[in-house]
């Protein structure tokens, strides 16, 4: 069973469609007992950093979560906010990640306020730094499509699978072991998201 952890932060119900797509057996849920079942997991979210946070931590699940994927290795996909709170720390708020990435969370600071608005919305291109299963059929320059204000950014470069260039270069696709993270929507990006989210319910 996947489970889509609802912790009040993302748009649950257009995610939960397009995984229905490729898999059955996937159910939105903030249900201890059904995330300690789950085979694979899935963290998305849009909203303030701080917020997202706190609602884990309200709903009990932070302890929960670091078992399933720090110790038990249960599969995980975050987006967008899901993948920031992976970081040990958001300028958002000033709050700290659940830390599973040696990464901060920062806003974007353009020097072009003209030409590159903020937030990054709309579609733009993927330039894969690293081969990972979770990108297999995606090619060079793929466009997928992104809603942010802030963005991660790694201090360690093994944990970076893509980049995008938005005024300058930051991390859009991240991946550590069990634990896989994009700044775009695979749910909002047509065919080449859905290769993604197939991707992880079918060969992680």
């Amino acid at each position: 069973m996947i489970v889509i952890i609802d912790y009040g932060m993302g748009n649950l119900g257009s995610v939960l469609k397009s995984f229905k797509k490729v898999s059955d057996n996937v159910i939105i849920s903030s249900s201890k007992e059904e995330i300690e079942r789950a085979k694979k997991l899935v963290l998305p979210g849009v909203g303030h950093f701080s917020n997202g946070m706190k609602n884990l931590k309200d709903l009990d699940l932070l302890d929960l979560l670091h078992e399933k994927v720090m110790i038990n290795r249960v599969p995980i996909l975050g987006i967008c906010l899901g993948m920031q709170l992976f970081s040990k720390f958001s300028h958002e708020g000033e709050v700290s990640g659940l830390g599973w990435f040696d990464a901060e969370v920062v806003r974007f600071n353009v020097n072009d306020k003209l030409r590159f608005k903020v937030p990054h919305m709309g579609w733009n291109s993927i330039q894969i730094e690293k081969e990972n299963i979770l990108l297999d059929g995606i090619l060079q320059s793929e466009l997928f499509y992104f809603v942010h204000t802030y963005h991660i950014k790694c201090f360690d470069n093994n944990d970076i699978l893509g980049i995008t260039n938005y005024s300058y270069d930051f991390t859009s696709i991240i991946q550590k072991d069990n634990i896989f993270g994009t700044q775009f929507h695979p749910e909002k990006s047509h065919g080449k998201g859905l290769k993604i989210i197939k991707n992880f319910v079918h060969k992680i």
